[in-house]
């Protein structure tokens, strides 16, 4: 399936075995596959607010939109922009994950997202939404099991409408094109390249395993011994962590 030529690499078995790890841990596989810089790339960099953090992460493909809802001009030029806008997102493939930006951030004047627009959208194939404006009617928006993170939650939708879709936004310091994955929770949100998707299953797989295996038992090993011991064996671990993901991916050293 495909969709303004982007194709959805992952299967769904895929991406509910993703949903099963947070954001971090998908993170520390992605930075060892990944041709970006790990330090910067990918990751928001404004602090979000994850208001439903008992659904758990969400796993998803970007679609986009821009609102403003302090211009009532909107209602005007684009009187058509909710069936356009409707239409758009039913044509992507799902699971999506609605990436929205507010042009009123800083300020906060209405919100996009309430207890209508959250069933809508559950019902045209998305999991839930990451916007730098605000959302409300949160219990309504999780009994909906439609997840969001956002910057705060606010009384009134203002005019919240359309003003462009499809098209690539900034979310939290973070570009978002649609059609790249986005895997999110409490944390905060992770945007994959394309290039990167077919092997972050893979590699999310191999550094939760490597770590269970190698440094965390030598710490959780600790009880009785003296710091001296504690401290080898936590040297000892984290070289044969560090061996295995180099010899892995070719690119991490000791940890």
């Amino acid at each position: 399936m495909t969709n303004s030529s982007q194709d959805t690499v992952l299967s769904h078995a895929e991406l509910l075995e993703l949903k099963r790890w947070n954001t971090p841990t998908i993170y520390n596989g992605w930075e060892q596959i990944t041709k970006s810089d790990a330090a910067v790339d990918g990751f928001n960099v404004e602090e979000t607010h994850d208001f439903m953090p008992l659904m758990g992460p969400m796993v998803g493909y970007a679609v986009t939109v821009v609102c403003e809802p302090s211009n009532v001009a909107h209602r005007q030029k684009l009187p058509n922009a909710w069936s356009e806008y409707r239409h758009y997102v039913a044509s992507v493939p799902g699971p999506k994950i609605v990436v929205l930006q507010d042009l009123d951030k800083p300020r906060v004047i209405g919100s996009f997202w309430g207890e209508v627009n959250a069933n809508t959208h559950r019902a045209l194939g998305c999991v839930g939404t990451i916007t730098d404006g605000a959302v409300r009617d949160l219990e309504e928006m999780h009994n909906a099991g439609f997840k969001a993170l956002a910057q705060r939650l606010c009384v009134g939708h203002a005019h919240s409408w359309p003003v462009r879709w499809g098209c690539e936004v900034e979310v939290f310091g973070r570009q978002v094109q649609p059609g790249q994955l986005i895997h999110a929770d409490k944390h905060g949100f992770l945007v994959v390249p394309k290039e990167d998707e077919p092997k972050l299953l893979e590699a999310a797989r191999f550094m939760d395993n490597n770590e269970c295996q190698t440094v965390i038992p030598a710490a959780r090993a600790s009880a009785g011994k003296s710091m001296e011991t504690v401290l080898a064996e936590m040297d000892a671990a984290g070289k044969v962590f560090g061996e295995r993901a180099k010899a892995k991916f070719g690119s991490l050293g000791e940890w």
